[in-house]
Protein backbone atom coordinates (compact mmCIF):
# COMPACT_ATOMS: atom_id res chain seq x y z
CA UNK A 1 0.00 0.00 0.00
CA UNK A 2 1.24 3.48 -0.87
CA UNK A 3 2.43 5.38 2.20
CA UNK A 4 3.30 8.69 0.53
CA UNK A 5 4.19 10.11 -2.86
CA UNK A 6 5.59 13.41 -4.13
CA UNK A 7 3.35 15.53 -6.36
CA UNK A 8 4.41 16.36 -9.92
CA UNK A 9 2.48 19.61 -10.28
CA UNK A 10 0.39 22.21 -8.45
CA UNK A 11 -2.71 20.82 -6.74
CA UNK A 12 -4.90 23.55 -8.27
CA UNK A 13 -3.52 24.48 -11.70
CA UNK A 14 -1.30 21.47 -12.41
CA UNK A 15 1.80 23.50 -13.29
CA UNK A 16 5.17 21.92 -12.52
CA UNK A 17 8.18 23.64 -10.99
CA UNK A 18 7.01 24.53 -7.48
CA UNK A 19 9.26 26.96 -5.60
CA UNK A 20 10.46 25.67 -2.19
CA UNK A 21 9.73 27.99 0.75
CA UNK A 22 10.61 26.04 3.89
CA UNK A 23 11.98 22.51 4.30
CA UNK A 24 11.06 20.76 7.57
CA UNK A 25 12.97 17.57 6.72
CA UNK A 26 11.52 14.14 7.39
CA UNK A 27 9.05 14.40 10.25
CA UNK A 28 6.64 12.14 12.11
CA UNK A 29 2.90 12.53 11.55
CA UNK A 30 1.62 15.29 13.81
CA UNK A 31 -1.47 13.41 14.98
CA UNK A 32 0.09 9.94 15.29
CA UNK A 33 0.45 9.78 19.06
CA UNK A 34 2.10 6.69 20.50
CA UNK A 35 1.30 4.25 23.26
CA UNK A 36 4.14 3.36 25.60
CA UNK A 37 4.42 -0.07 23.97
CA UNK A 38 5.14 1.60 20.61
CA UNK A 39 8.06 3.73 21.77
CA UNK A 40 10.65 1.05 20.97
CA UNK A 41 9.27 0.48 17.46
CA UNK A 42 10.52 2.33 14.36
CA UNK A 43 8.40 5.45 13.84
CA UNK A 44 7.44 6.35 10.26
CA UNK A 45 8.55 9.76 9.01
CA UNK A 46 7.80 11.55 5.75
CA UNK A 47 9.26 14.50 3.83
CA UNK A 48 7.65 17.85 4.64
CA UNK A 49 8.38 20.83 2.42
CA UNK A 50 6.35 24.01 1.93
CA UNK A 51 6.25 25.31 -1.66
CA UNK A 52 4.71 28.07 -3.78
CA UNK A 53 3.12 27.70 -7.20
CA UNK A 54 4.25 30.82 -9.01
CA UNK A 55 1.51 30.32 -11.60
CA UNK A 56 -1.70 30.36 -9.51
CA UNK A 57 -0.27 31.32 -6.10
CA UNK A 58 -1.20 28.17 -4.15
CA UNK A 59 1.04 27.49 -1.14
CA UNK A 60 1.24 23.74 -0.60
CA UNK A 61 3.37 20.83 0.53
CA UNK A 62 4.84 18.65 -2.20
CA UNK A 63 4.23 15.23 -0.61
CA UNK A 64 0.92 13.40 -0.16
CA UNK A 65 0.65 10.85 2.65
CA UNK A 66 -1.97 8.14 2.16
CA UNK A 67 -5.20 9.41 3.84
CA UNK A 68 -5.78 5.99 5.40
CA UNK A 69 -2.45 6.38 7.20
CA UNK A 70 -3.39 9.86 8.40
CA UNK A 71 -7.00 9.36 9.44
CA UNK A 72 -7.45 5.69 10.27
CA UNK A 73 -7.29 6.25 14.04
CA UNK A 74 -7.73 9.99 14.46
CA UNK A 75 -7.31 11.74 17.81
CA UNK A 76 -8.49 15.30 17.12
CA UNK A 77 -11.98 15.85 18.57
CA UNK A 78 -13.68 19.23 18.03
CA UNK A 79 -15.82 19.13 21.16
CA UNK A 80 -12.86 19.14 23.57
CA UNK A 81 -12.31 22.87 22.91
CA UNK A 82 -14.74 25.35 24.46
CA UNK A 83 -13.78 27.90 21.80
CA UNK A 84 -14.48 25.45 18.96
CA UNK A 85 -17.90 24.63 20.40
CA UNK A 86 -18.74 28.32 20.80
CA UNK A 87 -17.66 28.98 17.21
CA UNK A 88 -19.78 26.08 15.93
CA UNK A 89 -22.88 27.34 17.73
CA UNK A 90 -22.43 30.87 16.39
CA UNK A 91 -21.75 29.65 12.86
CA UNK A 92 -24.85 27.44 12.78
CA UNK A 93 -27.02 30.26 14.09
CA UNK A 94 -25.72 32.76 11.50
CA UNK A 95 -26.10 30.35 8.59
CA UNK A 96 -29.61 29.39 9.69
CA UNK A 97 -30.66 33.04 9.84
CA UNK A 98 -28.85 34.15 6.69
CA UNK A 99 -30.36 31.46 4.46
CA UNK A 100 -33.64 31.16 6.38
CA UNK A 101 -33.21 27.46 6.97
CA UNK A 102 -36.05 25.42 8.39
CA UNK A 103 -36.92 21.80 9.23
CA UNK A 104 -37.33 20.89 5.55
CA UNK A 105 -33.87 22.12 4.61
CA UNK A 106 -30.75 19.99 4.75
CA UNK A 107 -27.23 20.93 5.77
CA UNK A 108 -24.52 18.49 4.68
CA UNK A 109 -21.18 18.76 6.44
CA UNK A 110 -18.02 17.09 5.15
CA UNK A 111 -15.50 16.02 7.79
CA UNK A 112 -18.05 16.54 10.53
CA UNK A 113 -15.76 15.09 13.24
CA UNK A 114 -17.64 14.40 16.48
CA UNK A 115 -20.83 16.16 15.33
CA UNK A 116 -20.26 19.43 17.20
CA UNK A 117 -21.55 21.50 14.25
CA UNK A 118 -24.32 19.00 13.45
CA UNK A 119 -25.66 19.36 16.97
CA UNK A 120 -25.52 23.13 16.67
CA UNK A 121 -27.77 23.03 13.58
CA UNK A 122 -30.12 20.59 15.31
CA UNK A 123 -30.56 23.16 18.10
CA UNK A 124 -31.75 25.57 15.40
CA UNK A 125 -34.29 23.07 14.07
CA UNK A 126 -32.34 22.18 10.92
CA UNK A 127 -31.54 18.66 9.79
CA UNK A 128 -27.81 18.12 9.37
CA UNK A 129 -25.97 15.07 8.09
CA UNK A 130 -22.25 14.56 8.53
CA UNK A 131 -19.69 12.74 6.42
CA UNK A 132 -16.69 11.75 8.54
CA UNK A 133 -13.79 9.60 7.25
CA UNK A 134 -12.29 8.70 10.64
CA UNK A 135 -14.28 5.64 11.68
CA UNK A 136 -13.57 6.04 15.40
CA UNK A 137 -14.72 9.68 15.39
CA UNK A 138 -17.80 8.92 13.25
CA UNK A 139 -18.81 6.22 15.70
CA UNK A 140 -18.52 8.71 18.55
CA UNK A 141 -20.78 11.17 16.71
CA UNK A 142 -23.38 8.48 15.98
CA UNK A 143 -23.39 7.37 19.60
CA UNK A 144 -23.99 10.99 20.57
CA UNK A 145 -27.05 11.23 18.31
CA UNK A 146 -25.61 13.02 15.27
CA UNK A 147 -26.58 11.61 11.88
CA UNK A 148 -23.19 10.64 10.47
CA UNK A 149 -21.90 8.53 7.59
CA UNK A 150 -18.44 7.04 8.01
CA UNK A 151 -16.86 7.76 4.61
CA UNK A 152 -14.67 10.15 2.66
CA UNK A 153 -16.64 12.86 0.91
CA UNK A 154 -16.66 12.54 -2.86
CA UNK A 155 -19.02 12.07 -5.81
CA UNK A 156 -20.27 8.65 -4.66
CA UNK A 157 -21.00 9.89 -1.14
CA UNK A 158 -22.64 13.08 -2.44
CA UNK A 159 -24.97 11.11 -4.72
CA UNK A 160 -25.77 8.60 -1.98
CA UNK A 161 -26.80 11.37 0.42
CA UNK A 162 -28.78 13.15 -2.29
CA UNK A 163 -30.66 9.93 -3.12
CA UNK A 164 -31.31 9.22 0.54
CA UNK A 165 -32.09 12.69 1.95
CA UNK A 166 -32.49 15.00 -1.05
CA UNK A 167 -30.31 17.95 -2.13
CA UNK A 168 -28.67 20.16 0.46
CA UNK A 169 -29.47 23.83 0.89
CA UNK A 170 -26.06 24.29 2.46
CA UNK A 171 -22.91 22.25 2.01
CA UNK A 172 -20.40 22.97 4.76
CA UNK A 173 -16.71 22.06 4.81
CA UNK A 174 -14.86 23.44 7.81
CA UNK A 175 -11.10 23.00 7.94
CA UNK A 176 -11.11 19.99 5.64
CA UNK A 177 -10.30 21.34 2.17
CA UNK A 178 -6.63 21.65 3.08
CA UNK A 179 -6.63 17.91 3.83
CA UNK A 180 -8.06 16.86 0.45
CA UNK A 181 -5.74 15.45 -2.25
CA UNK A 182 -8.35 15.82 -5.03
CA UNK A 183 -9.50 19.42 -4.66
CA UNK A 184 -11.38 19.51 -7.96
CA UNK A 185 -13.27 16.29 -7.25
CA UNK A 186 -14.21 17.52 -3.79
CA UNK A 187 -15.69 20.84 -4.93
CA UNK A 188 -17.42 19.32 -7.97
CA UNK A 189 -19.03 16.78 -5.65
CA UNK A 190 -20.13 19.61 -3.36
CA UNK A 191 -21.78 21.36 -6.30
CA UNK A 192 -23.63 18.18 -7.31
CA UNK A 193 -25.33 17.77 -3.94
CA UNK A 194 -26.80 21.30 -3.77
CA UNK A 195 -30.30 22.61 -4.42
CA UNK A 196 -30.63 25.08 -7.31
CA UNK A 197 -30.27 28.00 -4.88
CA UNK A 198 -27.92 26.20 -2.50
CA UNK A 199 -24.49 27.36 -1.35
CA UNK A 200 -21.23 25.65 -0.52
CA UNK A 201 -19.45 27.21 2.45
CA UNK A 202 -15.77 26.42 2.92
CA UNK A 203 -13.84 27.51 6.01
CA UNK A 204 -10.06 27.30 5.78
CA UNK A 205 -7.06 28.86 7.51
CA UNK A 206 -6.40 32.03 5.52
CA UNK A 207 -3.02 32.46 3.87
CA UNK A 208 -2.83 36.16 4.74
CA UNK A 209 -2.65 35.79 8.56
CA UNK A 210 -0.56 32.64 8.03
CA UNK A 211 1.98 34.88 6.30
CA UNK A 212 1.61 37.98 8.48
CA UNK A 213 1.73 36.13 11.82
CA UNK A 214 4.49 33.67 10.84
CA UNK A 215 2.31 30.61 11.42
CA UNK A 216 4.84 28.13 10.08
CA UNK A 217 3.88 25.64 12.80
CA UNK A 218 0.56 24.96 11.04
CA UNK A 219 2.45 23.11 8.28
CA UNK A 220 2.13 19.34 8.67
CA UNK A 221 1.31 16.36 6.48
CA UNK A 222 -2.48 16.60 6.89
CA UNK A 223 -2.45 20.19 5.59
CA UNK A 224 -1.70 19.79 1.92
CA UNK A 225 -2.68 23.37 0.98
CA UNK A 226 -2.73 26.89 2.43
CA UNK A 227 -5.36 28.97 0.66
CA UNK A 228 -5.76 32.57 -0.33
CA UNK A 229 -9.17 33.79 -1.49
CA UNK A 230 -7.65 34.37 -4.91
CA UNK A 231 -6.64 30.70 -5.20
CA UNK A 232 -10.07 29.58 -3.99
CA UNK A 233 -11.61 31.79 -6.65
CA UNK A 234 -9.46 30.10 -9.31
CA UNK A 235 -10.29 26.64 -7.96
CA UNK A 236 -14.00 27.39 -7.80
CA UNK A 237 -14.05 28.58 -11.41
CA UNK A 238 -12.41 25.32 -12.51
CA UNK A 239 -15.14 23.41 -10.65
CA UNK A 240 -18.19 25.38 -11.87
CA UNK A 241 -18.52 27.52 -8.75
CA UNK A 242 -18.22 31.23 -8.06
CA UNK A 243 -17.43 33.04 -4.81
CA UNK A 244 -20.21 35.27 -3.49
CA UNK A 245 -18.88 36.06 -0.01
CA UNK A 246 -15.72 35.94 2.09
CA UNK A 247 -15.74 36.46 5.85
CA UNK A 248 -12.83 36.72 8.26
CA UNK A 249 -12.99 34.18 11.10
CA UNK A 250 -10.69 34.48 14.10
CA UNK A 251 -10.47 30.77 14.94
CA UNK A 252 -7.29 28.73 14.32
CA UNK A 253 -5.02 31.73 14.04
CA UNK A 254 -7.04 33.49 11.35
CA UNK A 255 -9.40 31.74 8.95
CA UNK A 256 -11.72 32.73 6.14
CA UNK A 257 -15.23 31.45 5.44
CA UNK A 258 -15.78 31.50 1.67
CA UNK A 259 -19.25 30.99 0.20
CA UNK A 260 -19.68 29.57 -3.30
CA UNK A 261 -22.74 29.19 -5.49
CA UNK A 262 -23.02 27.35 -8.81
CA UNK A 263 -21.76 29.60 -11.61
CA UNK A 264 -24.54 31.91 -12.76
CA UNK A 265 -26.51 31.43 -9.53
CA UNK A 266 -29.03 33.91 -8.10
CA UNK A 267 -26.75 35.87 -5.75
CA UNK A 268 -24.27 38.69 -6.44
CA UNK A 269 -20.80 38.78 -4.80
CA UNK A 270 -20.49 40.98 -1.72
CA UNK A 271 -17.99 43.83 -1.50
CA UNK A 272 -16.05 41.78 1.07
CA UNK A 273 -14.74 39.50 -1.69
CA UNK A 274 -13.04 42.32 -3.57
CA UNK A 275 -11.65 43.84 -0.38
CA UNK A 276 -10.03 40.58 0.62
CA UNK A 277 -8.59 40.02 -2.85
CA UNK A 278 -7.08 43.51 -2.75
CA UNK A 279 -5.42 42.84 0.61
CA UNK A 280 -3.86 39.64 -0.72
CA UNK A 281 -2.51 41.41 -3.80
CA UNK A 282 -1.02 44.13 -1.61
CA UNK A 283 0.78 41.51 0.50
CA UNK A 284 2.23 39.88 -2.62
CA UNK A 285 1.26 36.36 -1.60
CA UNK A 286 1.76 35.03 -5.14
CA UNK A 287 5.34 36.33 -5.42
CA UNK A 288 8.53 34.60 -4.22
CA UNK A 289 10.12 37.55 -2.37
CA UNK A 290 7.67 37.70 0.57
CA UNK A 291 8.01 33.94 1.08
CA UNK A 292 11.80 34.13 1.11
CA UNK A 293 11.44 36.68 3.92
CA UNK A 294 8.94 34.37 5.65
CA UNK A 295 11.51 31.55 5.67
CA UNK A 296 14.20 33.84 7.14
CA UNK A 297 11.82 35.00 9.87
CA UNK A 298 10.89 31.40 10.71
CA UNK A 299 14.57 30.56 11.15
CA UNK A 300 15.09 33.64 13.36
CA UNK A 301 12.04 32.76 15.46
CA UNK A 302 13.36 29.24 15.99
CA UNK A 303 16.71 30.58 17.19
CA UNK A 304 15.00 32.96 19.61
CA UNK A 305 12.76 30.30 21.13
CA UNK A 306 15.58 27.78 21.47
CA UNK A 307 17.69 30.50 23.08
CA UNK A 308 14.90 31.28 25.54
CA UNK A 309 14.32 27.64 26.46
CA UNK A 310 18.06 27.08 26.78
CA UNK A 311 18.39 30.10 29.08
CA UNK A 312 15.61 28.78 31.30
CA UNK A 313 17.05 25.28 31.36
CA UNK A 314 20.57 26.48 32.22
CA UNK A 315 19.21 28.34 35.27
CA UNK A 316 17.13 25.47 36.57
CA UNK A 317 13.70 26.67 35.51
CA UNK A 318 11.30 23.84 34.72
CA UNK A 319 9.27 24.18 31.52
CA UNK A 320 6.18 22.24 30.42
CA UNK A 321 4.10 22.49 27.26
CA UNK A 322 0.36 23.05 26.97
CA UNK A 323 -1.52 21.75 23.97
CA UNK A 324 -0.85 18.49 22.12
CA UNK A 325 -2.44 19.95 18.99
CA UNK A 326 -0.88 19.19 15.61
CA UNK A 327 0.61 22.69 15.38
CA UNK A 328 2.35 22.10 18.69
CA UNK A 329 3.81 18.86 17.40
CA UNK A 330 5.03 20.68 14.30
CA UNK A 331 6.66 23.35 16.45
CA UNK A 332 8.42 20.74 18.60
CA UNK A 333 9.68 19.00 15.46
CA UNK A 334 10.78 22.14 13.62
CA UNK A 335 12.70 23.35 16.67
CA UNK A 336 14.00 19.94 17.74
CA UNK A 337 12.60 20.34 21.26
CA UNK A 338 13.03 17.18 23.33
CA UNK A 339 12.55 16.06 26.90
CA UNK A 340 15.71 17.86 28.03
CA UNK A 341 13.98 21.22 27.47
CA UNK A 342 10.33 20.19 27.92
CA UNK A 343 9.80 16.97 29.92
CA UNK A 344 6.06 16.72 29.24
CA UNK A 345 3.03 18.28 27.60
CA UNK A 346 -0.46 18.65 29.06
CA UNK A 347 -3.68 18.57 27.07
CA UNK A 348 -7.37 18.75 27.89
CA UNK A 349 -8.29 15.93 25.49
CA UNK A 350 -8.69 12.56 27.25
CA UNK A 351 -7.95 10.92 23.88
CA UNK A 352 -4.34 12.12 24.05
CA UNK A 353 -3.64 11.83 27.77
CA UNK A 354 -1.45 8.85 28.58
CA UNK A 355 0.06 8.81 25.09
CA UNK A 356 3.37 10.15 23.80
CA UNK A 357 3.96 12.89 21.26
CA UNK A 358 5.09 11.90 17.76
CA UNK A 359 8.75 12.40 16.98
CA UNK A 360 10.11 13.38 20.39
CA UNK A 361 7.97 11.09 22.58
CA UNK A 362 7.05 13.51 25.35
CA UNK A 363 4.35 12.14 27.69
CA UNK A 364 0.94 13.83 27.43
CA UNK A 365 -0.65 14.47 30.82
CA UNK A 366 -3.83 15.95 32.28
CA UNK A 367 -3.71 19.75 32.85
CA UNK A 368 -4.20 19.18 36.60
CA UNK A 369 -0.54 18.14 36.66
CA UNK A 370 0.39 21.82 36.39
CA UNK A 371 -0.94 22.47 39.90
CA UNK A 372 0.72 19.35 41.29
CA UNK A 373 4.11 19.76 39.61
CA UNK A 374 4.11 23.58 39.37
CA UNK A 375 6.57 24.09 36.51
CA UNK A 376 7.99 27.60 36.37
CA UNK A 377 6.97 28.23 32.76
CA UNK A 378 4.30 26.69 30.53
CA UNK A 379 4.87 27.14 26.80
CA UNK A 380 1.50 27.40 25.05
CA UNK A 381 1.96 25.19 22.00
CA UNK A 382 -1.72 25.52 21.04
CA UNK A 383 -1.37 29.31 20.86
CA UNK A 384 -4.64 29.71 18.92
CA UNK A 385 -6.42 28.74 22.14
CA UNK A 386 -4.15 30.83 24.39
CA UNK A 387 -6.92 32.93 25.94
CA UNK A 388 -8.98 29.83 26.74
CA UNK A 389 -5.96 28.04 28.24
CA UNK A 390 -4.88 30.98 30.39
CA UNK A 391 -8.43 31.45 31.67
CA UNK A 392 -8.74 27.77 32.56
CA UNK A 393 -5.39 27.83 34.35
CA UNK A 394 -6.07 30.87 36.53
CA UNK A 395 -5.08 28.97 39.67
CA UNK A 396 -1.71 27.98 38.17
CA UNK A 397 -1.06 31.66 37.43
CA UNK A 398 -2.22 32.70 40.90
CA UNK A 399 0.40 30.37 42.38
CA UNK A 400 3.15 32.07 40.40
CA UNK A 401 3.17 30.18 37.12
CA UNK A 402 4.14 31.94 33.90
CA UNK A 403 2.96 31.35 30.33
CA UNK A 404 5.21 31.66 27.30
CA UNK A 405 3.83 32.23 23.80
CA UNK A 406 6.28 30.85 21.20
CA UNK A 407 5.18 32.67 18.02
CA UNK A 408 5.82 34.79 16.08
CA UNK A 409 8.57 35.57 18.62
CA UNK A 410 8.74 34.12 22.15
CA UNK A 411 7.14 36.37 24.74
CA UNK A 412 5.71 36.03 28.22
CA UNK A 413 2.04 36.78 28.62
CA UNK A 414 2.35 38.94 31.72
CA UNK A 415 4.23 42.23 31.73
CA UNK A 416 7.05 43.26 29.39
CA UNK A 417 8.95 40.72 27.34
CA UNK A 418 11.68 39.92 29.88
CA UNK A 419 13.19 36.72 31.18
CA UNK A 420 11.80 35.47 34.52
CA UNK A 421 14.17 36.06 37.39
CA UNK A 422 12.27 35.15 40.55
CA UNK A 423 14.13 31.85 41.00
CA UNK A 424 17.33 32.52 39.14
CA UNK A 425 20.40 31.04 40.76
Amino acid sequence: MMQSRPITGCRVCGRAGLMPILDYGRTALANRFLRESQLAEPEPTFPLRLCLCQSCGLVQIDETVDPDVLFQDYVYVTGTSDLAVKHANGLARRITERYQLGPRDLVLEAASNDGTVLKAFAKNGVRAIGIEPAANIAARALADGSETIAAYFGVDTAEMVRDRAGPAKVFLARHVLAHVPDLHGFLRSAARCLTDDGVAMVEVPHLLPFYENLEFDTVYHEHLCYFSVRVLQTLGTLCGLEIIDAENVSIHGGSVLVTFQPAGGPRFPTAAVERMLDREVEAGLDRPEPWAAFARQASDSREQLMGELGWLNDRGFRVAGYGAAAKGMCLLSFHGIGSDLMPYVVDKSPHKQGLYTPGHHLPVKHPDVLLEDRPDVVTILAWNFANEIVEQQAEYRRRGGTFLLPLPVPRFIEGPVVKPVRKAA
